[in-house]
């Protein structure tokens, strides 16, 4: 088992530093200070989003971002807080405080490195497309609900916890309404949505924290304006790194948290190897992605020992960091320890940033995470995926993340089975066969069956979805073959409802006096069947390769009982 971890375990990091060079070394240099700096409003933003300080998701920033491009499978990926996670952080913290969203940080960590341990990754790939739309989507809509409090500059002593809540409780307090806030705050969104216009290398979000902060702090000292909330009036953000703390767990403990450190650790697998995909497409490298949720299991078992939440792959971030010449691992490092150098030297001056101009930067992330484009145009797609996707928008919005992850897998799967078992078809034949695999049906080459023969064509996968249409099939009210033939050319896989339905046939045959004969069986179903016993039971010269050859088994078997 060591030798095959090693094996997979294979950090970009440790492979680029072989052929690493000065000029290497300079891109990285230049792009992880640019992410570095890019990050920092983000860090800020989500981890007051998320109900934790500010100064708790810069050490997010720092020790997951260094941690998950020291160990990571990508090379350009840069990680850290996310949008994604603000609603199932918020919301654990609700319900178990900090000390629980530490537990389930921590539990994520560890599911993440099995996940890594037994090559789930790939299969993390495969989550079904509007699954992921849905959630995002759904995610995109609370974060802006959960940032109007701030952007309007609402007086609330407590905001509720849920969707049809928060809205209620907003339209009750509008009149409440701090119009220098508001003011900050659709300053700071429009500053953001142009400032690339003319500032192309200096990322918006941050361009609108340096002028709103400066404004609040000269409309503070010379107008005496004095009702602008800042990060100083609610949070003190101390220019130190804390040191490690433990955690009391138990199993009761530990059982109450699984759910949603399972829903962490699924979204920070989908979040990354999807980031990890799109970086891929960009810079034509190939991420490994089982080490690279190992790099993520890792990195989120450390950041809440150091008072930090839960980390991924951020795809806007790793977009910087390719755009701006970083090619290997040791951007993200930098990024990390540019962050590490601002917390210490830099981190007092963040308490003049406005919470309205925060509420700006998260209204954009929420605008631009939604992909309402994308949105829009799924609704188009068949009735089962626009079922699949507003099931978890829906949920995502009016429940919470591990239900809409849950639910919406599941029905995706039950419309996965659904869509296999109406592919799957039986057709009899009684009188004539095709010879041939050709689909041009005036060429193709017919058999005659001899009489008391009958062909069974499975077309499709043999499993449970159509083990009942199967046996309705095989109820023939009249006389009755003496030989079937169950033709399989068609057949690419067969489970366990399969087999019992193979087995259910040979013995209602073999009380019937009539003869089973498998046709055309695929390699891996022939091993499959050989597996369970059923080419045993039936005898294997009636496992035929081709129609031909079963139909002359047929007429021989047929000939020697007419004697």
């Amino acid at each position: 088992m060591h030798v095959d971890l090693k094996f997979h375990f294979q950090p970009k990091f440790f492979e680029s530093i072989k052929t690493y060079n000065k000029e290497k070394f300079f891109a990285d240099l230049m792009s992880g200070i640019i992410v570095g700096i890019v990050a920092l409003p983000l860090a800020i933003a989500f981890g007051i989003a998320s109900g934790v300080t500010p100064q708790q998701g810069l050490i997010t920033a720092i020790i997951a971002g260094f941690v998950i491009s020291f160990l990571g499978g990508s090379s350009v990926q840069i990680g850290g807080p996310t949008g994604a996670f603000i609603v199932i952080v918020y919301g654990i913290i609700q319900q178990y405080g900090i000390q629980g969203l530490m537990i389930a940080t921590l539990l994520a960590g560890v599911m993440l490195i099995l996940m890594g341990v037994f090559r789930l990754g790939t299969v993390i790939k495969f989550i079904p497309y509007p699954v992921v739309i849905g959630f995002t989507a759904g995610i995109a809509v609370t974060i802006f609900t959960t940032q109007i409090k701030d952007f309007f500059g609402l007086s609330i002593a407590k905001t509720p916890g849920d969707f049809v809540g928060k809205w209620a409780t907003y339209f009750q307090h509008f009149d409440t309404v701090n119009y220098w806030a508001l003011g900050m705050g659709a300053l700071s969104v429009l500053l953001i949505f142009n400032s690339s216009k003319l500032i192309k290398k200096i990322p918006g979000s941050l361009i609108a924290i340096i002028v709103m902060t400066v404004a609040a702090f000269l409309l503070r000292k010379y107008l005496g304006i004095t009702n602008i909330e800042t990060i100083g009036d609610r949070f003190t953000i101390q220019a130190t790194l804390p040191k490690p703390q433990g955690f009391e767990l138990n199993m009761e403990v530990i059982t109450h948290l699984l759910p949603p450190a399972f829903t962490i650790a699924l979204l920070g697998a989908i979040e990354s190897l999807l980031s990890a995909t799109v970086a891929d497409g960009v810079t034509g490298d190939h991420h490994h992605a089982n080490t690279e949720l190992i790099g993520q299991g890792v990195a989120n078992i450390l950041s809440p020992l150091f008072g930090g939440i839960p980390a991924t792959g951020a795809i806007a971030r790793t977009m910087t960091n390719i755009n701006n010449g970083g090619r290997t691992p040791v951007a993200g490092m930098v990024h990390a320890v540019v962050l590490l150098l601002i917390l210490l030297f830099l981190g007092p001056l963040t308490k003049y940033i406005p919470m309205a101009c925060l509420a700006g930067v998260l209204v954009v992330v929420s605008y631009n995470m939604s992909e309402w484009r994308t949105f829009k145009n799924m609704l188009r797609n068949p009735k089962s995926d626009v079922a699949v996707l507003v099931t978890t928008f829906l949920l995502t919005v009016f429940f919470d993340l591990t239900i809409a992850i849950e639910i919406g897998l599941l029905l995706a799967m039950l419309l996965l089975l659904k869509r296999l078992s109406e592919t799957s078809t039986i057709s009899i034949f009684k009188h004539d066969v095709s010879v041939t695999d050709s689909e041009d049906h005036e060429h193709e080459e017919q058999l005659h069956l001899p009489q008391g023969v009958e062909v069974y064509e499975i077309e499709g996968p043999f499993f449970f979805g159509i083990a009942s249409k199967f046996d309705e099939v095989t109820q023939v009210v009249g006389k009755k073959p003496k030989v079937r033939i169950i033709r399989m050319r068609k057949v690419p896989f067969i489970d366990s409802s399969g087999i019992h339905n193979l087995e259910t046939l040979l013995r209602n045959a073999k009380k019937e006096h009539i003869q089973i004969i498998l046709s055309g069986v695929n390699p891996a179903v022939h091993a499959t069947l050989t597996k369970a016993g059923i080419t045993e039971r039936l005898g294997e010269e009636f496992v035929c390769s081709h129609i031909t050859i079963a139909v002359e088994k047929a007429q021989q078997f047929v000939g020697e009982t007419n004697k």
